[in-house]
């Protein structure tokens, strides 16, 4: 009896949890912070890893919509292997070939030759041990280890948030002897269902190491 009513009370508790889009078990990459700008920007470490990638052209809603269905296919069982892979978070979206300007943000999803999007693979798999994607839009790639700032917010995760989100971002390296050295990303962790102020969504970008940080 005890261990029935654990059980409903437990069911209950995930219910709750699922509907209010927070993410427990779902694994995310590991990373290392190595410095701090101010209490929302961290400076990380990650080492490689691999990721399930389409490239989508379109309007940014749309595009979004597509590239979600064609990754999320492959993990799905869209694949030569028919094979189920766990999911993962968060979900990386940029736009392919735009580059950081000190001043000047970026809209992800604006870009006029598509827009990206990443599923990360889970740790266990090997680029060996992963199938093929079964369709062609979709790709397997390995992401190089690399050191990135990352500004966490919560809220919206349309473009003019993350334009938002990246002027901030760029404002506060431009204080500092890191130096953006590509593309930026837009992180997503949670399903877009999610309360906006449970939402843990990120602006990134990769750095050049500074001789040291002022």
């Amino acid at each position: 009896m005890l261990q029935s009513v654990l059980n409903f009370l437990q069911s209950v508790v995930f219910g709750m949890i699922s509907i209010f889009g927070i993410n427990l078990g779902t694994e995310q990459p590991r990373y290392d912070v190595i410095a701090r700008i101010g209490d929302s920007i961290e400076i990380r470490h990650y080492p490689a890893r691999l990721a399930a990638e389409t490239t989508v052209q379109g309007s940014s809603s749309n595009a979004r919509g597509e590239a979600f269905r064609l990754v999320a296919g492959y993990i799905f069982g869209a694949n030569n292997g028919k094979q189920k892979i766990a999911m993962t978070s968060p979900v990386e979206v940029s736009s392919p070939g735009s580059k950081i300007a000190m001043t000047v943000p970026v809209e992800v999803g604006k870009a006029d030759d598509g827009l990206v999007m990443r599923f990360f693979m889970p740790s266990e798999y090997s680029r060996e041990q992963l199938p093929d994607p079964s369709d062609p839009r979709v790709k397997l790639v390995e992401r190089p280890a690399s050191t990135v700032a990352a500004l966490r917010f919560s809220g919206s995760t349309g473009d003019a948030a993350v334009a938002a989100r990246t002027a901030e971002l760029t404002h506060a390296l431009a204080a500092t002897d890191w130096r953006a050295a590509g593309e930026v990303t837009a992180l997503f962790y949670n399903p877009p269902w999610t309360l906006p102020f449970l939402r843990r969504n990120e602006v990134v970008v990769p750095l050049t190491a500074p001789s040291a940080p002022r």
